[in-house]
């Protein structure tokens, strides 16, 4: 399950693609919500990267929480029981006493990333106001589109700062809140794996 959770965050970017323009056919609703849902997009997933700490309920049956940093193809994660740097050439994976090492773009390191597949381009997008900011709302245009069926993204109405994400694939929902945004300012050495701290630990490479 906790994989099922990092395949959602870390859509979290290698999952999440197609940059597209927005369609000038669309509603002006419509416009206005991918113009500011790639406005999101982009703080997160930009160049600069980014950095929040997070807290996960999926279906009230798991919960958890960590911090993430993403910066183009780079990433970490951490939580109470798992770890993971991915350097954007090499990904290791911390679990209990154990590393294991496989190529950054290994599909293997997380089986269920295909499930959260997001092609921008296959959804529709809408925008109303709720009490607590901005809620975005984006949806299959095609019951045939695999992946990723509906996200609802509350964000902030003046930085576009994203509080809380409910993402549904197949008969999973999962609600993350989202604190301690900051965009930009990532140094590339925090996606480094500090070999050293874990010298006793069993090492499996899996390249």
């Amino acid at each position: 399950m906790k994989h099922i959770l990092f395949s959602l965050l870390l859509l979290v970017a290698p999952l999440m693609g197609g940059e597209g323009s927005v369609a000038s056919a669309q509603t002006p609703n419509a416009r206005q919500a991918r113009e500011i849902f790639d406005k999101v997009w982009n703080s997160v997933f930009g160049p600069q990267g980014a950095t929040f700490h997070y807290k996960v309920n999926i279906i009230g049956i798991y919960k958890t929480e960590g911090t993430i940093w993403q910066k183009g193809n780079k990433s970490k994660y951490q939580s109470s029981n798992s770890k993971m740097w991915n350097d954007g050439v090499t990904c290791y994976v911390v679990k209990k006493k154990e590393v294991q090492i496989y190529r950054a773009d290994d599909e293997r390191r997380d089986k269920h990333a295909s499930r959260f597949q997001f092609e921008r381009e296959n959804y529709n997008y809408s925008i109303a106001d709720d009490k607590e900011g901005l809620m975005l709302t984006v949806k299959q245009k095609s019951s045939k589109v695999k992946g990723v069926s509906e996200v609802r993204l509350l964000i902030d109405r003046h930085t576009f700062a994203p509080i809380r994400l409910r993402v549904g694939v197949g008969l999973i929902h999962a609600t993350v809140h989202i604190t301690q945004f900051h965009s930009g300012g990532i140094d590339d050495s925090i996606f480094t794996f500090p070999r050293e701290l874990y010298r006793g630990y069993k090492f499996e490479d899996k390249r």
